[in-house]
Parts: structure tokens; sequence; C-alpha cells
């Protein structure tokens, strides 16, 4: 019998809760459901009102693993959903703005993906992301020499960066932004950048192609565009282990020597917010918005 649970007067039917996902570490379904339960007051709010796309990985991460947009067949009628814009026609995605949509969307074993715009202004983003990823035999660790460069960068033209680990082997830096249409941010961060491979040849490059990363950060500013999307805070990452893409303080990214030191599993997670709260909260307040410099 699958077990029917009451969340904010919603009845939601939570299956398999003794399935292990991660075999590597035995953590459950069920302890997934508790640790986003246990997070969501930190999580709902950079979830809030953003269309959202699922990774999905029902069987674990070892297991099939599905990229879904779309509203899942059998949402309940009380989820919230936004009709977003896309060049092949509108689609309909879920919007996860309160605890009971987060519990029955980490039912279906989820990643949580989120663009830089709101629902309600399509294509105007109100963050600016750059995503690091280190090419083999690099790190996180270099990302975190890249990400003190860009930081300082950003700083000049008046933008205050926030850290994050990606969960899996990056770090993500991000702002809050007066509302800017998206095309514009992509162009201002390709530009960084460009920027910073020009200042850290031997650390950085700004295009994809696989040839030119090896030991080097990718600083891939795409994810700006519109269509894109980047693992929201605190979701839990289909990797061996329960990582999670956790913010950071500027102290550990500069104290960062080894990349053990920036691998934060679900249990580290309610500590860590406990002592610092949400770092990231400043996203999330308009009053804390920047504009887009002009050049």
């Amino acid at each position: 019998m699958t077990p029917i649970t009451e969340v904010e007067g919603r009845r939601l039917a939570l299956s398999n809760l003794d399935k292990v996902l991660y075999s590597a570490t035995g953590f459950t379904k069920g302890e997934m459901l508790h640790y986003y339960a246990s997070t969501a007051e930190a999580l709902l709010p950079h979830l809030r009102n953003r269309p959202v796309s699922f990774l999905r990985f029902p069987d674990g991460p070892d297991g099939q693993r599905f990229f879904a947009k779309n509203v899942p067949p059998g949402t309940p009628d009380w989820v919230d959903t936004a009709d977003v814009p896309r060049s092949e026609g509108n689609i309909r995605q879920i919007v996860v703005n309160d605890l009971a949509t987060l519990m029955w969307a980490g039912n279906l074993v989820t990643e949580f993906h989120t663009p830089q715009w709101q629902a309600d202004a399509p294509a105007v983003a109100d963050r600016l992301v750059l995503d690091l990823d280190p090419g083999d035999p690099a790190t996180i660790v270099e990302c975190c020499r890249a990400g003190l460069w860009l930081r300082e960068r950003l700083r000049a033209d008046g933008l205050h960066a926030y850290a994050k680990t990606s969960g899996s082997k990056g770090l993500h830096l991000l702002c809050a932004l007066e509302p800017t249409p998206s095309e514009d941010v992509t162009a201002y961060a390709k530009k960084l950048a460009q920027e910073a491979e020009a200042e850290l040849p031997g650390l950085v490059v700004h295009r994809m192609t696989r040839s030119l990363r090896p030991g080097k950060v990718f600083v891939d500013f795409s994810q700006n565009a519109a269509a894109k999307t980047t693992a929201t805070p605190y979701t839990l990452r289909a990797r061996r282990e329960p990582t999670v893409s956790t913010p950071v303080t500027w102290e550990e990214v500069e104290e960062c020597d080894d990349p053990a030191q920036l691998v934060f599993l679900a249990a580290d997670i309610a500590p860590r917010l406990q002592r610092q709260g949400d770092l990231l909260g400043p996203l999330t307040d308009p009053g804390q918005a920047h504009p887009l410099p002009h050049d």
C-alpha cells in the first residue's frame, strides 16, 4: 500500500519510501523526501514563480534518467502551472510554489532546474548566472580561482556575486538583477567570460569546444539564455552520492585547495542552514537587485 500523507491540507501518495536511490550511501527515497521537507524554507524561495524542469531518476542515479519540462500526466489540479513560450509553441510547466507541491515533485525523484526569469515575465531575467565547469584534470579548485577573479570583475560593474557548488563538479556564480531581457544578460555574461579568458588564458576558456577544455575552467555564459535552466540552489543531484547544489561563503571559495572541501551531501545542509541561514537569500530580495551595466 502507498502511504497517504497530508501536507498543508493536500493529500499526497508517497511511494517506495524504503527504495535505495543512492547505492553508494544507502540513501533512500524517504530520506530524499525528508531532505526536501527539511530544507523547504530555504529552497522554496528559489523555486517560487519559476517554471521548473525536472531531471527524474526514479531508479536512482545509476538507472534511467530523463529531463522533463511538460506537466506530467496525473499532476494534481492544485499544482500550479505556467505557460512558457517556446520557439516550437507554448508549453505548460510546473511551478513549485509551496511545500505540498515540493513533496509531490520530490516523490517523482527529482533534481530541480530553473530559468533565470519568473513565470509572469518570461525571458526577462532577474538573475545572472555564470556556470564554471572544470575540464579534467581541473577541479572545483580551479573553478574557485576563476570565480574569485569574476567576483571582482562583477563588483567593478556594481554587481554582487554569490557562489554555490553545482552539486556536480563545478561552481555557480549568481547576481541579483533588476529585470533585464535575457539576451542582454547573455551578451554581458559572454563578454565577462571572454575577458576572463583574456586575463587568465592558462585557466579559463569561454567556448564549449571539448578539445579546448582539458585542465581549464569553461565559463558557461549560455545558461542566461531564456530557454536554458540551471540547477536550483539546494537541489539534490543525480550523482553517485546525494550531493547538493550548496551555497558557499567567499571564505570557503578562497580557502578551497582540495575538491573534497566543497562536496556537500544532504545531511550537511540542515546544520549549514542553522549556522548561516540561506547564503543566497539576497537573490530573492528585489531590494538587492542591481542594473546590468551598459557600455
